[in-house]
């Protein structure tokens, strides 16, 4: 096949003040197709401190965030999807010049010279569940994680990232409604944990010099998406009043808070192992319920009954239904700074 032309763009990552990683971003365009090949790699110099990361999931609510917080931070971001024209939809080049955006066929190219790599793919879980969405949950998780677990181990040692931070969430540990629940409880019996086990397991498998941190997420909060998007029509219809019997917890945290962490555990070394990615004050949902009322100026009194939220989601109505008190005493111990510690401030700063 005959080539128009080629364009190449080049930069060099730098892993410390004295070691620098090649690597190459090049694309060639072809006359007939009008498709792109995509290499990535390079050969100037990069700034000190500046990173490559590789990102599964870039697209959806937590990856969108941390993908405009490293572009704006001057990294470079690869984003590993499996459709690049949604990618490009989401991450304009005229708003995110410099991003590569690559289908699988390119993630080994991508994933190698990379710093680290951010795992956050997986379907959505707060939807309707049916044994073919259930089993789309699971393997939708352990496929993409065991992809880039291999992809990783694979890649020779000169151009293996150096840390890979796995998302993974708080249904590990089952429900309950007077435990408290850290990084060290053992894991629940119901389905959510037997996911979160595998999901687990499978980064398990990455190689042994590569630092793993596994981010158990809570409930994210925070505009245009996530639990709030599919929580307020249901509690603007019920007069605001709580899910269920109001009594379970919800372990919540801003979408500030997790992209933050997340950032913080690819750059710092003492981040690895599990890190639940949860604010330090988890809330039971009736008082996460009178707070956005209060927030949103409404009332907080009729609650919305099983049956609603059972009719909206089947089974996936347990993520609301059950829930478990999970705090963050390692991200405490590391000392991470929440910006949103309290429910009431972070609603404020959402609904503001």
């Amino acid at each position: 096949m005959e080539f128009c032309r080629a364009t190449t763009f080049s930069w060099t990552h730098t892993v410390s003040t004295s070691l620098h990683i090649p690597q190459t971003f090049s694309v060639v365009k072809m006359c007939e197709t009008r498709r792109f090949k995509v290499w990535c790699g390079s050969d100037q110099p990069q700034k000190a401190n500046q990173m490559t990361v590789s990102v599964t999931g870039a697209t959806g609510f937590i990856g969108r965030r941390l993908v405009q917080r490293l572009h704006a931070d001057n990294h470079h971001v690869r984003v590993l999807t499996r459709s690049k024209s949604n990618a490009e939809l989401i991450f304009p080049v005229k708003d995110f010049p410099g991003i590569v955006i690559a289908e699988e066929p390119a993630w080994k190219d991508c994933i190698q010279g990379s710093n680290g790599v951010v795992n956050l793919a997986g379907l959505p879980i707060s939807t309707r569940w049916s044994s073919e969405i259930k089993k789309e949950i699971k393997q939708s998780r352990i496929r993409v994680t065991s992809k880039v677990v291999d992809l990783i181990n694979d890649a020779p040692d000169a151009v293996r990232p150096t840390v890979l931070v796995s998302a993974t969430a708080v249904g590990y540990y089952g429900s309950s409604e007077t435990k408290v629940f850290d990084e060290n409880s053992p894991s629940g019996n119901d389905y959510l944990a037997e996911v979160c086990r595998e999901w687990e397991a499978t980064a398990l498998g990455v190689n042994k010099d590569v630092r793993l941190a596994l981010i158990r997420i809570g409930v994210v909060l925070g505009k245009d998406g996530g639990a709030l998007a599919k929580m307020i029509p249901l509690f603007m219809l019920f007069a605001g009043g709580p899910l269920g019997s109001g009594k379970q917890w919800f372990s919540w945290i801003h979408l500030d808070d997790i992209v933050n962490l997340i950032y913080e555990a690819l750059s710092n070394p003492s981040y690895k192992g599990v890190i639940n990615g949860t604010a330090p004050n988890p809330v039971r949902l009736a008082e996460m319920c009178a707070q956005l009322g209060t927030v949103m100026g409404r009332p907080s009194w009729l609650p919305v009954p099983d049956i609603a939220l059972k009719a909206v989601l089947g089974e996936g109505a347990t993520v609301v239904l059950e829930g478990q008190r999970v705090v963050p005493a390692r991200a405490k111990e590391l000392g991470f700074p929440f910006k949103y510690p309290y429910v009431k401030d972070a609603l404020k700063a959402i609904l503001s």
